[in-house]
């Protein structure tokens, strides 16, 4: 897992980049090696650029405003202009505003394109990943980065599996929820406040809006407690894709709540619509069995087995059954 950079009035730079907390299959392995001057670069858009026909001098489709990405074809044919002592290209590649430059599988560029980087003031960077896995592992990262996203009041689970963003006013019950929750081994995304990323546009992915204090939680009365340390680190997990909404409401006895389950409610978040349940709060109800309960029937619902579909099939068949045996025993039979 890696820390999402939430993206705010901020610019998001070269060495932001390289600064970035990632690890395992995201660890991208940067380092800079030289023009350290443009590290304070700006990276605007999600979208790199394998720059083939730059190198050969056709510059009428560059696109200069993305990472400029070198593999071993990149390499081989920069080796090949140094010998020929061809480098006009070069000189008018960095005229125009680059990020970066990035070359992958451990290559270091040819002297001549350094001095160029180094005299324009663009960074050049260096990873021993493979042209491919770099190029999937930054793009799946850029496109996180720059994803819409929005900051939420509320607390996110993980229960059996599924994503669970609890809603509701201040004081209701969210966060002692959540704690039965991981007392009952769910785990714990973020309390209090939930950042949001959509993802590909039909994706939400939930996160804590900040790592160090991401896992603490306000028990009024107690304080704020470690849930790390309390519990121990299998009951949190960095990020979660949203996959339910639950509302906690104060129970009001005037209000008409759903006792089939047939009206299905669905919240829109950053243009993606996520199925919403509303459970009314009383003292002596049992809202971690509630909830727990919610989500199997929900999990049930995505394998396609809708629990009041059934209940209205097994009644539609429960009356048809009892308007058959009503003319078969008629009036006029004896019985």
């Amino acid at each position: 897992m890696y820390r999402l950079f939430v993206m705010s009035e901020k610019k998001f730079t070269v060495l932001d980049l390289i600064d970035l907390d990632l690890k395992e299959h995201n660890s991208l392995n940067l380092h800079c090696i030289g023009g350290r001057r443009g590290l304070i670069r700006e990276i605007s858009v999600a979208e790199l650029n394998r720059p083939g026909l730059a190198l050969s001098g056709y510059f009428d489709v560059f696109s200069n405003n993305r990472i400029q990405v070198f593999g071993r074809g990149e390499a081989a044919y920069l080796q090949k202009m140094a010998q020929e002592s061809n480098t006009a290209s070069i000189r008018k590649m960095f005229t125009y505003e680059i990020p970066c430059c990035v070359f992958t599988c451990g290559l270091p560029p040819e002297k001549f394109f350094a001095d160029e980087a180094e005299k324009a003031g663009c960074a050049v960077l260096l990873t021993d990943l493979d042209t491919t896995e770099f190029v999937i592992r930054l793009l799946r990262i850029l496109s996180t980065i720059f994803s819409p996203q929005k900051s939420i009041h509320g607390v996110l689970m993980e229960v059996y599996g599924l994503g669970v963003l609890f809603l509701g006013e201040s004081g209701v019950g969210k966060s002692e929820a959540a704690l039965e929750l991981i007392r009952s081994g769910h785990r714990l995304v973020a309390d209090d406040v939930v950042c949001i990323h959509c993802i590909n546009g039909n994706m939400l992915l939930g996160t804590g809006a900040n790592k160090i204090i991401g896992h603490h939680m306000e028990l009024r009365g107690i304080g704020v407690i470690n849930i790390t340390h309390l519990f121990g680190v299998s009951a949190i997990r960095d990020r979660k894709q949203i996959q339910l909404v639950i509302e906690l409401e104060n129970w009001d006895p005037n209000k008409n709540y759903d006792r089939l389950g047939n009206k299905d409610q669905y919240m829109d978040i950053l243009g993606v619509n996520i199925r919403k349940l509303t459970i009314p709060v009383k003292p002596g109800r049992n809202t971690c069995i509630v909830v727990e309960t919610a989500v199997m029937n929900e999990r049930l619902r995505n394998m396609g087995y809708n629990s009041s579909k059934e209940f209205e099939r097994n009644i539609l068949r429960w009356i048809e059954g009892e308007n058959a045996s009503s003319v078969f025993f008629g009036q006029d039979d004896v019985i």
